[in-house]
């Protein structure tokens, strides 16, 4: 960025603030046809140095493709361990109970479940911290109180030691999957980023599927304490892997930081200005941050019914895990460590989407914006997850009805297999909707994982109490005629309204 800043100090001081997203005057910044919200949209001498930036070799966008790459996939192994951990202690639950003399089962439940509710709360606070001082430093922090939290859950004295240690775990292991979504926005075009949000995706949802299989084979054999030893190892690799090799992807901290450096006085003149404002004002800076992502998901209904579909499929999730356990130990007769077998029928489903979710999201966008001239717009997403849409329910009727059976273990597993497939290829354009259409990208994603992480908390609680009332059969049933209400007609309302919408909010992405 040169040095072809014009206005007064006042003025460019103010227009570079918000290009670096940490000066937000007020919350009526970002709601529609304000001033400040026009202000943040308006043509600026700035933009013509965004131009500039479009081709600075420092910029994320114009990285090599195996720097991206490697970044991503050091993201998604970031993302892949706080959900492996959510879920490896579930087979172990006895063994839980056994050690810490726990006899009530909603107490037992919240070991496990207490971990989800962290991870509510935590996205809310790191993610705006990632837009004001960079998302890298959040990663490898977050990463390394995770590993301090596992190890303290595996030498926890008390239960209660063990509870609030899994919510401080869940609260650090929070941050790649709330800024996670942030970084592939930073790295790649709209139009490239299916495949990258996939290998990210992929880790949420295949975390918690394949954590029950190690952990029922580890809890059966050395103890469950060997659980957090492993996740404590696989923490430790990952930070010695991604702390040598990441680097910053947010734009507007790698500019400033460029400037910092600059010689020129111009620039570091600026650079000195917006330093002063953010220092007087850092807690008001610090405020407007952490709450974005309730404003986004209060001011937004495209985000909160996007948020809501989201929380239900995690939910229900969730509440297979809660009740797979009794399932196939009561009904099929399986051990311990052969009922983790059981979450393979989600893994597969799961993988089989990866594969053909990013190329079906891949090849619908890339037909509906050759339509259109080649202007991109990100309800171009939403089709694909209309197609997603309609797996969740035929699985979900699959599973409950051939569990409710008793037929051969394979029917309900195959079940769950398309159940999985569906759930990852309504993820997949879900989060790449929210990274294309909104401005803070991060406290969007923040936004739905709240909804997300919340309802994986609460629906195992009272799996087991619903499906003993309605049975297998009926209560899938029930699940799946609410997938069906919130994730068909919803999306399809989107796509034809979003584009109208959005150019009523400062919340949304103006140019496409």
């Amino acid at each position: 960025m040169s040095g072809k800043m014009q206005g007064t100090p006042q003025e460019t001081a103010s227009v570079a603030t918000l290009a670096i997203h940490v000066d937000d005057p007020t919350f009526v910044g970002e709601l529609p046809n304000s001033p400040a919200g026009q202000d943040i949209h308006r043509k600026t001498d700035e933009q013509a140095d965004d131009a500039q930036w479009a081709s600075d070799p420092c910029n994320p966008r114009n990285w090599s493709a195996l720097k991206k790459w490697t970044t991503t996939t050091l993201v998604s192994f970031y993302t892949f361990l706080a959900p492996l951990g959510s879920s490896m202690m579930a087979p172990g639950l006895p063994d839980i109970a056994l050690r810490y003399h726990i006899t009530n089962p909603t107490v037992l439940a919240l070991t496990l479940s207490v971990f989800l509710l962290s991870l509510a709360i935590g996205p809310l606070f790191i993610a705006p911290l990632s837009e004001m001082y960079g998302r890298v430093w959040a990663l490898h922090i977050g990463n390394l109180v995770f590993l301090i939290f596992n190890l303290a859950c595996a030498l926890a004295p008390t239960a209660g030691a063990f509870i609030g240690f899994r919510f401080l775990a869940g609260f650090a292991g929070s941050t790649p999957l709330a800024i996670g979504g942030g970084v592939i926005g930073d790295l790649f075009a709209e139009r490239d980023r299916a495949s990258a949000m996939a290998l990210y995706t992929i880790g949420p949802l295949i975390g918690p599927a394949i954590g029950p299989i190690i952990g029922g084979f580890i809890s059966q054999t050395i103890g469950t304490q060997y659980v957090f030893y492993l996740i404590t190892g696989l923490c430790g690799l990952a930070a010695a892997l991604a702390i040598p090799l990441l680097r910053e992807t947010y734009a507007p901290v790698v500019r400033l930081r460029k400037f910092k450096h600059s010689m020129d006085l111009e620039e570091k003149a600026v650079v000195h200005s917006i330093a002063t404002q953010v220092s007087e004002n850092k807690w008001n800076h610090l405020w407007t941050n952490i709450a974005r992502p309730m404003l986004i998901l209060t001011r937004s209904f495209i985000c909160f019914i996007l948020s809501l579909y989201m929380a239900l499929m995690y939910g229900i999730y969730y509440l297979m895990f809660a009740t797979f356990p009794n399932l196939f130990s009561e009904v099929y007769h399986w051990s311990v460590g052969i009922g983790g077998l059981a979450y393979i029928g989600l893994g597969l489903g799961f993988m089989l989407s990866a594969i053909l979710g990013a190329k079906i999201s891949d090849k619908l966008y890339s037909r509906l914006v050759a339509k259109n001239d080649g202007m991109g717009k990100p309800e171009m997403r939403i089709p694909a997850l209309i197609f997603g849409s309609f797996f969740v329910p035929v699985g979900l009727l699959w599973y409950g009805w051939s569990a409710q059976a008793g037929i051969h273990w394979v029917m309900p597993i195959i079940g769950t297999s398309i159940y999985g497939f569906g759930l990852m290829t309504t993820f997949l354009p879900i989060q790449l909707y929210l990274v294309d259409a909104f401005v803070y990208r991060a406290s969007a994603i923040a936004a739905a994982s709240v909804f997300r992480s919340v309802l994986g908390f609460v629906f195992p609680l009272f799996g087991e109490q619903m499906f003993s009332a309605l049975g297998y059969g009926w209560g899938n049933t029930l699940l799946a005629g609410l997938a069906i209400i919130i994730g068909i007609p919803f999306p399809i309302w989107i796509y034809y309204a979003g584009e109208r919408i959005r150019s009523r909010s400062a919340l949304f992405q103006q140019s496409f």
